[in-house]
């Protein structure tokens, strides 16, 4: 596959200086971007998109790199069926088929920004996105013929998002928990600034008309802290014997090594599963480096507390994996997660079915990286309703049942979320967005499919033998990588069988990618 390991320079030194009036100059207008921040921040409570912190692109692009788009690798013992993607900065959603052709189409308004789409089982659509122009982001429900049948705006809403299926729609979203409800809660004063807390948090809405809905149901880790800093606050206690709590100063200590992440604070849950026999939320949890489980059994008040719901716990941890450090236990050997981005059970009918797949990204915080990517597939240990667990032990298991590249450290690397899936005849669907590829490994690890999105971020598209554009972004924790311009957010594989797929016109067309000049 041949894709970048980045390495890890850490802060580059400078060279050189401007004059004294360049330095007065240069300091005046970073204060005022200091201002700016904080207004922007504190003006966002409950509300809005919190924005990363600004990714920096050097003067000079990297240069080109030669690599086949389209379809590159098609062997016996792939699966067949359609790869649903878009490049992250172009609007147009498209549906390819297993030989690479041009199935069905979406096309957003000019404008918008990292949509990320999930074909329904009705045929539509259903996408988040940031209109043109705006922080705050929108739902969308799409028929095949492009009317948009509902849309939504909840305050805060972050990117991922779910189809429960009772028709509702599960949202992660954010809110900002200021410096001073921080401190009241028991975290450290050192570890957060003015900018306070982002925090995220679950809702569960109702569609309602064509372009509403209703909060039926809300889930947040500011219900469920521990802190051991403060025995006069709140929530105090060893989070090593609490481990179904969340430790809040774990995270923010561990952000204090990213001084350019101080703002961002809490924010930490970047993916959504449902089990709907279980009726339990998965939660991959970045800062953590973490999986968490949650009863949705649970009503929103039951949820804010300790009881309740089938699992009789509340809204409390059913269930934590992939770093017993974030629980207090740091004697403990073994962590398994790396900045995990998405996590989700493998349906019933498919081998590996109650398994969870997760995509463990390898870099972490400073002096926690591993430095390489893998899909991990995790046995749960499920008993009696519950997980087990031996008293004052990590929860199991001691690894992986499988893994991608395999349990030796490979040279794959993402840079950002891949998607995992496995599909019906037992491969496993991972998508690499840094170099917008999608690929099918079998049990055996061996890539029997494999397609590099042609679509540039302008809309345009490769022709075969054309030179990939290159960029390197920057953002802490994220260390300097090359990204091709083809850069996905997801993409998602739907068996030939898939219901949604009867109702679109699938007459193959063209590649996407252009011929040879």
């Amino acid at each position: 596959m041949n894709p970048s390991n980045p390495k890890n320079p850490g802060n580059p030194k400078k060279s050189g200086g401007p004059s004294a009036v360049r330095r007065l100059f240069a300091a005046g207008l970073m204060a005022l971007a200091g201002l700016a921040l904080l207004a922007g921040l504190a003006g966002c409570a409950g509300a809005g998109d919190a924005a990363p912190p600004a990714t920096a692109t050097p003067e000079t692009a990297p240069p080109p790199v030669d690599t086949p788009v389209g379809l590159v690798v098609h062997e016996p013992g792939a699966m067949d069926g359609y790869a649903l993607f878009n490049n992250r900065q172009d609007t147009v959603v498209y549906l390819v088929d297993h030989r690479g052709r041009l199935a069905h189409s979406w096309q957003f308004p000019p404008g918008s920004e990292n949509i990320r789409a999930r074909l329904l089982e009705n045929g539509n659509l259903l996408a988040t996105l940031r209109p043109e122009g705006e922080a705050q982001r929108l739902m969308v429900e799409m028929a095949p013929d492009g009317r948009r049948v509902w849309q939504y705006a909840y305050p805060g809403q972050n990117e991922d998002f779910l189809k429960l299926p009772n028709g509702n729609v599960l949202l992660l979203a954010r809110t900002v928990k200021s410096n001073w409800e921080a401190i009241a809660a028991g975290a450290n004063p050192e570890f957060i600034g003015p900018p306070g807390l982002v925090f995220n948090h679950l809702v569960e809405v109702e569609p309602a008309g064509a372009n509403g809905g209703k909060v039926v149901w809300r889930w947040s880790p500011w219900d469920h802290l521990v802190q051991d800093f403060d025995p006069a606050k709140p929530n105090y206690g060893a989070p090593a014997e609490h481990p179904e709590r969340i430790d809040l100063n774990y995270s923010l200590a561990a952000l204090q090594r990213e001084p350019s992440w101080k703002p961002r604070g809490f924010e930490f849950i970047i993916g959504l599963s449902y089990h709907p026999e279980l009726n339990r939320i998965l939660l991959s949890v970045r800062h953590f480096s973490e999986l968490w489980i949650i009863d949705r059994s649970a009503t929103t008040a039951e949820a804010a507390g300790t009881t309740g719901g089938n699992a009789g716990k509340g809204g409390d941890l059913l269930y934590r994996w992939g770093n017993p450090r974030a629980y207090g236990m740091d004697g403990a050997d073994g962590q398994q997660l790396f900045f995990p981005h998405y996590a989700g059970w493998i349906p019933p009918g498919r081998p590996g079915a109650g398994n969870v797949l997760v995509f463990n990204k390898g870099d972490e915080f400073a002096g926690y990286e591993r430095g390489y990517s893998s899909a991990d597939e995790l046995a749960l240990p499920a008993e009696g309703g519950g997980y087990r667990r031996e008293d004052g032990a990590p929860w199991p298991p001691a690894g992986p049942v499988w893994s991608y590249p395999g349990p030796e450290p490979g040279g794959w690397y993402s840079r950002d979320s891949a998607w995992l899936q496995r599909l019906p005849n037992g491969n496993t669907f991972i998508t690499e967005p840094s170099h917008g590829a999608l690929f099918q490994v079998t049990p055996a690890g061996e890539i029997v499919w494999r397609y590099v999105n042609p679509a540039l971020a302008d809309g345009s598209r490769l022709r075969q033998g054309d030179p990939m554009p290159v960029r390197k972004e920057l953002g802490p924790p994220h260390r300097p990588a090359d990204l091709w311009s083809n850069f996905l957010l997801e993409a998602h594989w739907y068996a030939p069988d898939y219901p949604g797929l009867v109702k679109l016109d699938l007459t193959p067309g063209p590649p996407l990618e252009r011929p040879a000049r």
